[in-house]
């Protein structure tokens, strides 16, 4: 690789006096193959790594934790499920995955050689995986790409007509919005695994989630971009209901882990509380757009105080000053 980019450097210097737009061709073309260079060298660490989990066995799933292509550890974290859940059907749904570069299943695609079917509202997945490596992903695996803005009325169609359904490996979620509502409406697919982000501003206690909205969108919702999704315990509720185990979250407090209980086997089955895992994400906003790096749990609650949520207990919409007896003000 070093000498790759040595050899790049080189041929730029005689070029500078040379054709602007063939020159800013050839940049995208060796930035894109150092990119899938870096990817190779990941992958590579990262079946090592998988091999070590494999033969592990933790008291909590964080122990499992390594990153490849996901945005913290939830790579690990799957790799130590498959090993500990018997998986026949090596296929994958995932949901809000962006441009795929980052993504809880392009590892399973990658290394395990799962298959599977990716969606998102925008395009640029679509176009990393034309582009990636000489469209290498699309013709050495089977991988589907969609893109359409998931809703509760089309999310079982469209898994199915990508030719998915019944008992299959993994689910992945992470809209930042709707996740409760979504995951409540599937019923083409029953997942051994399933991978849902939570809201960890809404605490360890409270089953509540946003209000579902067809068209609902994190950062038009409210500008300080934590009000979305929903609490870990209403997760865990409808988890419960729909047949699964939950098994943890991960470290950093975003994602939560399910397992069907038919093949949860010996892993811990945790409460709510007792999986909890409050972030230290500071991705809070003011007004203006600027990050406002809030780090106290109940500062974060003060920034959406006013809008409202869907308590699932009681049936009926609450402002979260309320739900969280924040004083008028405050």
């Amino acid at each position: 690789m070093r000498e790759n980019l040595m050899r790049a450097r080189a041929w730029y210097r005689r070029q500078l006096l040379g054709d602007t737009p063939q020159l800013l061709r050839q940049i995208a073309f060796d930035q894109e193959q150092l990119r899938v260079e870096q990817d190779e060298l990941k992958l590579s660490l990262g079946k090592l790594h998988a091999t070590l989990v494999s033969n592990a066995q933790y008291a909590s799933i964080q122990e499992a934790e390594f990153k490849v292509f996901s945005q913290f550890g939830e790579d690990g974290i799957i790799q130590y499920l498959i090993r500990h859940v018997p998986v026949p059907n090596t296929t994958f749904v995932e949901f809000g995955v962006e441009d795929y570069r980052e993504a809880n299943t392009r590892f399973l695609l990658m290394s395990n050689n799962w298959r599977g079917l990716i969606i998102d509202a925008g395009t640029a997945h679509l176009e990393f995986l034309r582009r990636y490596n000489g469209d290498r992903l699309l013709w050495s695996h089977e991988i589907h790409a969609i893109s359409a803005f998931v809703t509760r009325a089309n999310i079982n169609d469209l898994i199915r007509r990508a030719g998915i359904s019944g008992d299959i490996g993994l689910l992945s979620i992470d809209i930042d919005g709707n996740d409760y509502w979504i995951f409540d409406a599937i019923d083409v697919i029953t997942p051994r695994i399933v991978v849902i982000e939570y809201n960890s501003t809404f605490g360890p206690e409270l089953r509540i989630t946003v209000p579902y909205k067809d068209d609902f969108n994190r950062l038009a919702a409210h500008h300080g971009r934590l009000y979305f999704g929903a609490s870990l315990a209403a997760l865990c509720d409808l988890a419960e209901a729909k047949g699964y185990a939950f098994v943890g979250s991960d470290s950093v407090g975003v994602n939560a882990f399910f397992v069907r209980k038919d093949v949860v086997g010996t892993l811990p089955v945790l409460s709510a509380r007792e999986g909890y895992v409050e972030s230290r994400v500071r991705e809070s906003r003011g007004a203006d757009g600027s990050n406002t790096y809030i780090s106290q749990h109940r500062d974060r609650l003060r920034v959406i105080a006013d809008m409202e949520v869907y308590d699932l207990s009681c049936k009926r919409m609450i402002a979260i000053r309320d739900a969280f007896g924040l004083a008028t003000g405050d």
